[in-house]
């Protein structure tokens, strides 16, 4: 078995290539193991570089050393490869899908966890094609996760500060809705809606929590569908939403877990952000990948469990 680190050397705020470098050397100085450090040089490169070493056959584990965009990227390469698996070493700002596994998160810093550790699957979101592991969003949220990563780079901002200027931005300048037609399976709904969010996992935003019973092995997708609201009530809205809340507020807020999401607009401005990484079309199709991750991690963790605040 070979033990690949796929490293972006641009994750987070400092240059974390020399901690994997070490971690990766004593697994190999302690245990014997094949182990290979990787750089990866442009957006995507992650999922090239995992998608062709799973071509070889051989089996493989690899270690996403990065933020949650290199997460994103490794899970799109390694998806329907039976001999590979992943797990997550965190040198990101906010780490989001780390937060699925409560204070099992501080376990992933030390690959000395994780490269024995049990294997299981997780389910995975597919967007037009492209895997998605904790949430897949659409509206107001994405597009603030579009501009978050201009104020990540603040010295004064954390992962969460971040988002909540991004989201002060947007909202003070850009607006909250947007017309389209969502259809949930067959149910089609023409209308102005502030966000569409669709959880496989619970985290997003740096903490942000949308759906709160939201879990990443059930097999469900749940979807939260937001109508257009006006700005004093968006921000009476936003608070509780961020920690799971939505119920109180039925006038608006709608959760469900249809088995497929579309959305429609007359023009290509559904910006869509999948784990931190957006893309921007005028359809959007979203349901549960035919394949599971395999995932790592160390024994005895759980992704279901609920994040430290």
């Amino acid at each position: 078995m070979k033990h690949i680190f796929i490293i972006n050397p641009t994750a987070g705020k400092s240059d974390s290539r020399q901690k994997i470098y070490d971690m990766a050397d004593s697994l190999r100085q302690k245990h014997g193991l094949d182990v290979q450090c990787i750089l990866t040089k442009k957006q995507g490169h992650a999922t090239e570089l995992a998608r062709k070493l799973c071509e070889s056959g051989e089996e493989l584990r690899f270690y996403a050393c990065g933020g949650d965009g290199t997460v994103n990227e490794v899970a799109n390469g390694i998806i329907g490869y039976d001999n590979a698996a992943m797990s997550v070493i965190p040198v990101g700002t906010g780490n989001d899908f780390l937060k699925n596994f409560g204070d099992d998160a501080e376990k992933f810093r030390d690959a000395e966890n994780l490269w024995n550790g049990p294997q299981f699957p997780m389910d995975a979101i597919d967007v037009n094609g492209r895997v998605a592991l904790t949430i897949a969003c659409s509206g107001i949220d994405a597009r603030v996760a579009k501009d978050v990563h201009k104020y990540s780079e603040s010295p004064l901002l954390d992962g969460k500060g971040s988002y909540i200027y991004s989201l002060a931005v947007n909202f003070l300048f850009k607006g909250i809705g947007s017309h389209w037609i969502v259809t949930l399976d067959d149910v089609p709904m023409e209308g102005d809606w502030s966000l569409i969010a669709v959880c496989n996992g619970r985290y997003y935003g740096g903490g942000f929590m949308p759906v709160a019973e939201a879990r990443m092995d059930d097999g469900v997708l749940n979807t939260l569908v937001v109508k257009k609201v006006n700005r004093r009530t968006f921000l009476k809205f936003v608070g509780p939403y961020s920690k799971g809340g939505y119920a109180q507020f039925p006038q608006y807020a709608h959760c469900s877990c249809p088995k497929v999401i579309r959305i429609h607009s007359e023009k290509p401005d559904i910006v869509t952000c999948l784990d931190g990484e957006c893309v921007t079309n005028s359809d959007v199709t979203i349901k549960m990948h035919d394949k599971k991750l395999n995932f790592f991690g160390p024994e005895g963790c759980s992704c279901n469990r609920t994040a430290r605040a």
